[in-house]
C-alpha cells in the first residue's frame, strides 16, 4: 500500500487480561502471571494487526495503565489531587501532582516498544506521551525547593530520553500524543497555554535532527474516554495554525468525527507546510456503527482534495481505549473499524493512483 495507514495507540484489552489485573491487584494472581497475561496480549494483537494487513502495528497500549501517565505509573512522588480534566457526559478524569523532585520517569516507552518487537514482523510504531501533558503534573502552588522552571528542564531532558530511546530501539515512528492542545485553548481562549505547550514542545522536538523529527509525529484529538471527549466543541481553527508550528516532521489529526470535514481540510491545506505529512483520521472510535470501507475510502478522497496524496495518509481518530479501564468499545469493535481502515485506504489509493 503506497497510501500510508497507522494506528493511533490503544485497543480495548482482552477479557484476561482485565480479569489478570483486577486479580492481581486483589492479590489472587502474582506478577509473573500478570505479566504473562499482558504478554498473550500483545502477542494477539499484534497478530490480529496483522492478520488484516495493516502495513505499521502498535502493541495497542495493552500494558500502559493509561496513555498519559504511564511514564510516572507506581511512582511514589506524586499526589492524587491534580489537574481535572471534565469530558461532556460530565465524567471526569484526575491527573496526579507531583509531590517532589527532581522530576523522573519511572517507566520508559522503549520497554513497551521492545516487547512488542518480539511478535511482530511488521514495522511497529510508538506512541509516547507529549511533554506539554507531563507539564500539568506541577502543582499550582509549586513544590518547595524545586521550583517550575527546574521541574520543566528535568522534564524535557526525560521526554527527550523517552523519544530517542523509542527511536533506537527502531521504532517505525515515535508518535507525541497532544490531546490537551485542543483542551488549553477551551480552558484559556487567549491561547497562552497553547503557545507555552507548543513551545515546550519544541524544546523537545529541537533536540533531534531533522532526519529523526520526519519519524517523529504528533496527534490531535479532543480526547476520547467513555464514548465521550473534552474539547470537541472548541474550534479547530483555534488550535490548527498553532499545532502546525510544531517541529515534527508528521501530524496525526482526528478528522471523522468531525462535523464540518472540507473546513477543517481548508485549514490544515492553508497552514501545513511542505515538509510535513498529515495522516486525516478515518475511523471515529467513539462511533458504534462500523464504517464501511467505501465510506473510508469517499473521506480520504475528499482530504486528497486538499492534501497532495504524496503528503497524504490515514489514521483512526483516537485509541480505541486510551485509559485501561476504559470499557466502552469491544475488542471486536476496535478490529472491524482497523480493517475498514486498512481495506478503505487500499481502495482510496487505487483510485488516486499511489
Amino acid at each position: 500500500m503506497s497510501l500510508p495507514t497507522e494506528p493511533i495507540g490503544s485497543i480495548p484489552r482482552p477479557p484476561a487480561l482485565l480479569a489478570g489485573i483486577a486479580d492481581f491487584e486483589t492479590g489472587r494472581i502474582g506478577r509473573e502471571a500478570l505479566d504473562a497475561l499482558y504478554d498473550d496480549a500483545v502477542r494477539d494483537t499484534i497478530t490480529r494487526f496483522e492478520a488484516l494487513g495493516s502495513p505499521v502495528v502498535t502493541d495497542g497500549e495493552q500494558r500502559k495503565p493509561s496513555f498519559a501517565t504511564y511514564p510516572v505509573h507506581g511512582s511514589s512522588e506524586l499526589a492524587g489531587d491534580g489537574v481535572v480534566i471534565p469530558f461532556a457526559d460530565g465524567h471526569t478524569r484526575t491527573l496526579p501532582s507531583l509531590t517532589t523532585g527532581p522530576f523522573r520517569y519511572a517507566t520508559r516507552a522503549e520497554g513497551y516498544l521492545r516487547a512488542a518487537q518480539r511478535h511482530a514482523t511488521a514495522p511497529v510504531k510508538q506512541a509516547v506521551i507529549a511533554p506539554s501533558a507531563l507539564s500539568l503534573l506541577y502543582p499550582a502552588a509549586g513544590i518547595p525547593g524545586y521550583d517550575r522552571e527546574a521541574f520543566l528542564d528535568d522534564l524535557v531532558d526525560e521526554a527527550e530520553a523517552d523519544v530517542r530511546g523509542a527511536l533506537d530501539a527502531g521504532a517505525h515512528a515515535v508518535q507525541l500524543d497532544f490531546t490537551e492542545g485542543r483542551l488549553s485553548v477551551k480552558l484559556d481562549p487567549s491561547k497562552g497555554i497553547l503557545d507555552s505547550f507548543v513551545a515546550l514542545n519544541n524544546r523537545v522536538l529541537d533536540r533531534f535532527t531533522p532526519e529523526q523529527r520526519a519519524r517523529i509525529g504528533v496527534h490531535t484529538c479532543p480526547g476520547g474516554d467513555q464514548d465521550s471527549t473534552h474539547s470537541l466543541d472548541v474550534d479547530y481553527a483555534e488550535l490548527l495554525p498553532s499545532l502546525f508550528a510544531l517541529h515534527a516532521g508528521v501530524f496525526y489529526v482526528q478528522l471523522a468525527s468531525e462535523s464540518e470535514p472540507d473546513r477543517v481540510l481548508a485549514t490544515i491545506a492553508a497552514h501545513v507546510r511542505p515538509d510535513q505529512r498529515v495522516f486525516v483520521g478515518v475511523i471515529d472510535p467513539i462511533d458504534p456503527v462500523v464504517e464501511t470501507p467505501r465510506q473510508v475510502r469517499d473521506r480520504v478522497l475528499r482530504a486528497a482534495e486538499y492534501i497532495p496524496p504524496e503528503r497524504l495518509g490515514t489514521c483512526d481518530d483516537c485509541g480505541f481505549a486510551p485509559f485501561g479501564d476504559d470499557l466502552s468499545t469491544s475488542r471486536e469493535t476496535a478490529w472491524a473499524k482497523v480493517r475498514a481502515r486498512v481495506e478503505g485506504t487500499e481502495l482510496a489509493a487505487r483510485e488516486l493512483g499511489v
